[in-house]
């Protein structure tokens, strides 16, 4: 009893900050795909991110942005999509600084704030890391840590990393790595999510009318 218990509370949990979201999509050609990459010019980096509760400090979702050839977020069951990001198999891609503002704010608001966790890693590490991801997706519902995971301990140099359902407890790993560095972003954004998203469209609409 207390084992279903604890799977109900999980459940709870994920479905409150997504992760349990009907995460059925229509996968981006190959062509938007290509013409939407972006390379960031930063070192090769995984960085994690966690989903917290602000009221209880329990995880509730996991994602894994990858600096490679491309820089890409592989966000398995996630809920924050938009329009300006293709998707293919949960992997997102055109992860250019603005979207990645966009995607921590979307998630960091008033019921849950985000842990972001840096590692820099050899550039091999990163493009293996972005070939994973690609073959992991689509992710079922609720098993967001645990294919983050798992793609992880796939990874050199990531063999301490042991798969996990656990938002934390995969956090609490990835920290114990060396090199690591970790921030927190917190935020009073409406709980809903769509409030995040019509506004990077505002300010997307008032940054192309001022180019006119």
């Amino acid at each position: 009893m207390r084992l279903h218990a604890c799977g109900l509370a999980i459940m709870a949990a994920l479905a409150l900050a997504g992760c349990a979201a009907d995460t059925t999509t229509t996968d981006a050609t190959p062509d938007v795909v290509a013409l939407s990459a972006h390379r960031h010019d930063g070192p090769p980096k995984l960085t994690l991110y966690t989903m917290v509760s602000n009221s209880s400090g329990a995880g509730a979702h996991s994602s894994l942005m990858i600096n490679g050839s491309q820089r890409v977020i592989f966000d398995p069951a996630g809920s924050v999509r938009h329009s300006a990001v293709p998707e293919v198999r949960d992997v997102l891609y055109g992860i250019t600084p603005r979207i990645e503002k966009f995607y921590e704010s979307a998630h960091a608001r008033t019921t849950y704030h985000v842990v972001i966790q840096d590692i820099e890693v050899p550039a091999a590490v990163a493009e293996q890391a972005l070939q994973l991801a690609q073959q992991r997706g689509p992710v079922a519902q609720m098993y967001c840590t645990q294919s983050t995971s798992s793609l992880l301990s796939d990874l050199p140099g990531f063999e301490s990393i042991r798969p996990t359902f656990f938002p934390n407890a995969l956090s609490k790993q990835f920290g114990k790595l060396p090199g690591v560095t970790t921030r927190k972003l917190y935020e009073d954004d409406d709980d809903d999510k769509r409030v995040a998203i019509e506004q990077f469209n505002a300010a997307q609409a008032e940054a192309r009318a001022a180019l006119r």
